[in-house]
């Protein structure tokens, strides 16, 4: 008896391949987010200056390679698969997935900008974690809601819709990766090297930049939990659409 039956067609096996690869990119880029925020940040608090000169570059500058690529690819695969289910969806429903499309990088990037806006000033509410998260959490789910509100046409699945949002949180995450955390942390990386190397003072900007970066690194650390309901509920809990 055989007991393995391996889809042979290419457009399947192209699908999986898709899938397969976002899982493993994603669980590198979440599992090293969780590490930074859980672990790192917590750890290097308690380090002395020269010890930590001495180990930031060198763990910091590996650790954010991987996280800045995984998410890039978490987020192409993703998008890629994704445009799978929103091609399907638009033809079964005789209609066209552009709309899906131009809202999913408008909505979500205006998003972004919005939340990266908040944090610039650098001072007063605006410098508290917790304005922040009750100011992130309404940009979010309005975005939500308007992402849901020019998708209701009827032909639009909950696994396009629930994916739609979660990956919609995954593409600001990886703005927050690479418009924020590594444009700051690079820097900050070099500044400290340069001084347990040579002594050469580090700018007094750097606070505030690496508290940009700390806080925007927290708030993409909330966001996975919901981002990761999302993409579990968008195969097994039909909560948007038909």
């Amino acid at each position: 008896m055989n007991y393995i039956n391996l889809p042979t067609d290419f457009h399947t096996n192209l699908l999986m391949m898709f899938r397969w690869t976002h899982f493993v990119a994603g669980i590198t880029w979440v599992g090293l987010l969780y590490f930074f925020n859980l672990v790192s940040v917590p750890f290097m608090k308690t380090l002395d200056p020269a010890t930590r000169g001495k180990v930031l570059p060198g763990l910091m500058s590996r650790a954010l390679w991987w996280f800045r690529w995984a998410s890039v690819v978490t987020v192409l695969m993703g998008l890629a698969y994704w445009s799978e289910i929103v091609g399907s969806d638009a033809r079964n429903g005789g209609a066209s997935p552009g709309i899906v499309f131009g809202s999913f990088f408008g909505i979500w990037t205006i998003t972004w900008v919005l939340m990266y806006a908040c944090v610039i000033p650098g001072k007063g509410a605006l410098d508290n974690g917790w304005v922040l998260a009750v100011i992130y959490t309404v940009l979010v789910i309005a975005a939500s809601y308007l992402f849901l509100r020019l998708n209701d046409h009827g032909w639009e699945s909950s696994q396009l819709l629930a994916t739609g949002i979660g990956g919609g949180l995954g593409w600001m995450m990886m703005l927050n990766v690479w418009g924020v955390i590594w444009r700051i942390q690079k820097r900050i990386i070099q500044w400290t090297a340069d001084n347990a190397a040579n002594g050469t003072p580090i700018p007094d900007k750097a606070k505030s930049m690496a508290r940009q970066a700390f806080l925007m690194s927290r708030a993409n650390f909330v966001l996975s939990f919901p981002l990761l309901f999302l993409m579990g509920a968008a195969s097994h809990y039909p909560m948007f659409g038909r």
